[in-house]
């Protein structure tokens, strides 16, 4: 059975939001013709409709557009603050998503959804940096931020741009199973899809840059030392400060407190260590500052939902050396 998924873009969309989920799904019908994917993609006015890199893309007209679909996607960009009064638009995208098997969004294509009404009481993901004004504007929606891609019932959410390949290689995961959604990652040359519980970016891209070069310093030592002695106390007595006034700085300078910074370190460290290396999950611990096996799953669940044998095993055929000890 060919499953029918609908793409829908605007003036300025991000092509990427459009161009990976499709390829992701006509790869998927090149390797299994039988039960793969027909992809559509529409806009309000139809005919050529101009991304915001200045690329044209053909398409189909929205209000011409019936059902039944398998899933509606629907695409972000930098012009969709412009889009989301659009009333003719979000009716379309209510009228769709009634006849759709289930409905996605990438990055702050959120918003259409959201505005919608389609991502009430649901825990959701978008853009890092969108993710504040998507919570403040729609109080019924649950953001989550720290999120490659969500499923909530029958809606998905991925975060930003490249975001959509991997919740697009989870949906044919979904419906056909891991073996195709691996074959399409190893025609496309992407890592095989990463769980949606992985974080949209490490530590240093989670934290502010500090003003100050010794905190910058300090900064890039953590990262690189995670198995040091980082508390508090040895922190401030490395940047020469009393601990109360070097917590106070580092946290305003960086946005985290210097405990939370840390962990997310050490956290960073244990899922590239998990990633790259057959080491045992103890050993990873140790190296990555954790100390226990204990804590390190305590850690993974906390950051990424995911145990840390789990995130292996979802990377295992990018390590450099086959796991032990998971």
């Amino acid at each position: 059975m060919q499953r029918r998924i609908l793409i829908v873009v605007f003036p300025g969309f991000q092509l990427l939001d459009m161009a990976g989920p499709a390829d992701v799904f006509g790869t998927a019908a090149l390797l299994s013709p039988a039960d793969g994917y027909t992809v559509e993609v529409a806009s309000p006015g139809g005919g050529a409709v101009p991304a915001g890199n200045g690329v044209t893309v053909m398409t189909g007209t929205l209000g011409d557009v019936t059902g039944p679909l398998d899933t509606l996607l629907v695409a972000g960009g930098l012009s969709v603050p412009e889009h989301v009064q659009d009333r003719e638009l979000i009716a379309d995208v209510v009228r769709l998503a009634a006849g759709a098997r289930r409905v996605a969004s990438v990055c702050n294509g959120a918003f259409l959804l959201a505005e919608a009404g389609l991502l009430d009481h649901r825990r959701v993901t978008t853009h890092w940096l969108a993710a504040g004004e998507l919570g403040s504007r729609y109080a019924d929606v649950q953001v989550d931020p720290d999120q490659l891609y969500i499923e909530d019932g029958d809606v998905w959410t991925a975060a930003g741009v490249l975001s959509g390949v991997d919740l697009a290689l989870a949906l044919v995961a979904r419906d056909h199973g891991h073996e195709l959604a691996t074959n399409v990652a190893r025609g496309l040359v992407v890592y095989l899809h990463r769980p949606g519980g992985q974080s949209q970016f490490s530590t240093p891209m989670r934290a502010m840059t500090p003003r100050s070069e010794p905190l910058r310093e300090l900064q890039a030592y953590i990262d690189a030392n995670p198995s040091a002695d980082l508390s508090v106390p040895a922190l401030a007595a490395r940047a020469g400060m009393s601990e109360r006034h070097f917590s106070r700085v580092f946290t305003e300078q960086t946005g985290l407190s210097p405990g939370r910074y840390v962990e997310r370190s050490r956290a960073d460290t244990a899922r590239r260590l998990l990633e790259v290396t057959g080491l045992p999950l103890s050993a990873v611990a140790r190296e990555a500052g954790l100390g226990t096996q204990e804590t390190l799953y305590r850690v993974f669940r906390r950051h990424w939902r995911i145990s840390p044998g789990d995130h292996r095993r979802r990377f295992h055929s990018i390590s450099r050396e086959r796991p032990r000890g998971t």
